[in-house]
């Protein structure tokens, strides 16, 4: 009965079978695999930093990854040009970042962002940089791009505000070689808010993440419809040839279910020729 499994129909069902079901499963464990990536990545990113953590110099912890991102480092230098980063959000208040530039000892200009203040962007409400050598320390932050939260893309602000915190938006605006991070300082003065450290950008759990574990159920789920349209032809041959065996067959449909074609009779009466009696 079950020789219709060696016909070449059967044989080409089944190397489909034997290919796709090992095929999905590798691609299901790998979406299932990048989504606990992302989790991972979540949970060390997001992880508290201990409160007696030691500052570490700048250089020593770039580039930013998860690992160094919200660290506590430690620059020296002079500052610089100051700019305002408008339209940003703390604690449910819109106003806006004091940026001032860090000129380090290496050379190369730092982003530091010294505070935040409510309301709009006015160069009028934002303090003085201190004057001469100084000693900064805050949370080491990566660059923004287009994609951060909260950041304003669009391009059109006035004169001394700047939209996205990044060394690809500044090196346009100063001449200063940049480094490729910013830091936030956590103990401010005059007034100002210490801006809270974020996550590096594609470490939490968005809908990139979820996707992976949607792909994971959706390679899963082709698997077992693989198995079960297997199943059902197989089923239906079986049932095909014990009502063969039975009789309940025409001769040609019981050919049908041996070799897997069909002829279909021919109706003589759709010709218009009368049989001849």
């Amino acid at each position: 009965m079950h020789r219709f499994l060696l016909t070449p129909r059967w044989w080409g069902i089944n190397v489909f079978v034997a290919l796709a079901v090992p095929f999905c499963l590798f691609m299901g464990s790998w979406q299932l695999g990048r989504f606990e990536a992302r989790v991972d990545s979540h949970r060390e990113a997001t992880a508290e930093r201990p409160a007696d953590q030691v500052a570490a110099p700048l250089d020593s912890l770039l580039p930013v990854d998860t690992q160094t991102s919200g660290r506590l480092a430690s620059a020296s230098g002079e500052y610089g040009e100051q700019m305002l980063v408008p339209e940003r959000r703390l604690d449910g208040a819109s106003g806006f970042y004091v940026l001032t530039l860090l000129k380090t000892d290496s050379g190369k200009a730092l982003p530091v962002v010294r505070g935040w203040l409510p309301g709009a962007a006015d160069p009028a409400k934002a303090p003085a940089a201190p004057t001469g050598r100084v000693e900064v320390t805050g949370a080491l932050q990566a660059s923004e791009n287009a994609g951060t939260k909260g950041v304003h893309a669009q391009g059109g602000l006035p004169s001394g505000q700047l939209g996205v915190i990044a060394a690809a938006t500044l090196v346009n605006l100063v001449p200063h070689d940049l480094y490729d991070a910013w830091l936030t300082v956590q103990t401010p003065v005059d007034g100002m808010l210490p801006v809270p450290a974020q996550a590096p950008s594609n470490t939490g759990l968005d809908l990139k993440a979820f996707q992976n574990l949607g792909y994971t159920g959706e390679w899963f789920v082709f698997v077992a419809f693989v198995l079960f349209m297997w199943f059902r032809l197989y089923r239906r041959e079986v049932e095909t040839l014990r009502d063969a065996e039975a009789g309940l067959l025409d001769p040609a449909e019981t050919s049908t279910a041996a070799t897997g074609t069909a002829t279909a009779p021919e109706d003589q009466s759709s010709t218009g020729i009368a049989p001849v009696r």
